[in-house]
């Protein structure tokens, strides 16, 4: 039978160091006494469990379920704020052919004042994640009829994202990193972006593997780079590129990567998505 790190005694109903799950302690007590002991190697096997995390391969994006083909990146999305559904690409909504939602055949709005009053009705009433981190996007940039306001921007983004939006702690950790609407900060900036990555964000985790770059990490920044670049990120594969060239990569891992990124690209590719692309372009 185990036994408490800090008093050696006995007892079924230990319970593990949550940050480490390396002891085991009676009571807090007894962990507190055990802490100054136990802290070092705590904190050690805590970050490898969280790299752990970290640097798993992400979720896989879901299909849109009109092309049946592998949802763009999020900027190629569209919320559909009658009903709030967020899983139609941008290749299916340009091309439709009745002005109502797919999903529930409410008409879609008339003009950007539509929109917004949909959305803050999704928020208020629904406490819809995906209509609050679009009207964080709006009040940041000071589009679709709403003033610049970074600090409603990053009160919309924070409770977004404790309701789960990974492009909430994505364009939180931004707000923190450039010191928008709040006070700059890099290890909050960070902490939202590695938040953003587990939850298959691929911009926020280039952005860590730049600041693991900066900061002299480049296998951290390798390992950010070549993860998202296989989800088909094309700054990641990028980078990938160049530390191939400075010889940090290897040319099997490069390979490797860019098959990945490659057959990342052509799950999301249709004739629809690249005649959208191409008609944004021109605007």
């Amino acid at each position: 039978m185990e036994s408490c790190a800090a008093c050696g005694k006995t007892d079924a109903g230990l319970k593990a160091c949550a940050a480490c799950m390396l002891v085991k302690y009676c009571n807090a007590n007894c962990q507190t006494a055990h802490r100054s002991v136990h802290k070092k190697a705590c904190r050690e096997k805590a970050r490898e469990l969280f790299d752990l995390k970290l640097f798993a391969h992400p979720p896989t994006r879901e299909d849109c379920p009109i092309c049946m083909l592998r949802m763009p990146f999020a900027h190629e999305c569209t919320y559909m704020s009658c009903c709030g559904k967020y899983i139609l690409c941008t290749g299916c909504v340009c091309n439709l052919t009745r002005a109502v939602c797919p999903y529930c055949n409410t008409k879609r709005p008339r003009d950007m004042e539509d929109e917004i009053k949909r959305l803050f009705e999704r928020m208020e009433k629904f406490n819809d994640a995906n209509a609050m981190n679009n009207l964080g996007s709006f009040y940041k940039m000071g589009t679709n009829g709403l003033q610049v306001d970074c600090s409603k921007a990053a009160e919309l983004f924070q409770r977004a994202g404790e309701l789960g939006s990974a492009a909430a702690h994505y364009s939180l950790g931004n707000l923190y990193h450039f010191g928008e609407g709040v006070k700059r900060d890099t290890k909050k900036a960070v902490h939202h972006w590695q938040i953003a990555a587990m939850m298959g964000n691929e911009c926020a985790r280039y952005n860590l593997g730049v600041i693991e770059e900066n900061e002299g990490n480049h296998d951290r920044a390798i390992k950010h780079h070549m993860i998202s670049a296989k989800c088909g990120y094309d700054d990641s594969l990028q980078a990938v590129k160049k530390s191939f060239m400075t010889g940090r990569v290897t040319r099997t891992d490069f390979e490797i990567t860019l098959r990945a990124h490659k057959a990342s690209q052509d799950e999301m590719k249709s004739d629809q998505r690249d005649s959208v692309r191409r008609r944004m372009s021109r605007t």
